[in-house]
């Protein structure tokens, strides 16, 4: 059952990473984060390099600016991909947000 939803603002969203990771393509709508905004970062992990064909990947940070906001996808997966999804967001840590549409959402931030 697909009852969880995922953020995405970054490699999740390529048909080849979801494909890599899940098996399919994932379904979706865009979505938003009010309230942060994105820098990127070098992560080192070499199957997260091949899976997504980049060493450089975004990521999201709280921003005190008005009008700041992450666009990006919201997908409905399951437990057992949202598990996946940890094992391949190793630079980061999964949290939730209230996403601009009014529903939650787990999304891969930094790590505290």
């Amino acid at each position: 059952m697909r009852d969880q939803l995922l953020f995405s603002y970054g490699t999740l969203r390529q048909p080849e990473v979801q494909q890599a990771l899940f098996g399919r393509p994932l379904e979706g709508a865009a979505d938003a984060m009010t309230g942060w905004r994105t820098r990127m970062i070098e992560v080192t992990d070499a199957d997260v390099i091949a899976k997504s064909g980049t060493r450089f990947h975004p990521l999201v940070e709280r921003s005190e600016a008005p009008g700041d906001k992450v666009e990006g996808m919201a997908f409905e997966v399951t437990q057992a991909e949202l598990l996946s999804a940890d094992a391949y967001e190793v630079d980061y840590q999964r949290l939730e947000v209230d996403l601009l549409s009014g529903r939650k959402a787990w999304f891969y931030g930094a790590k505290s």
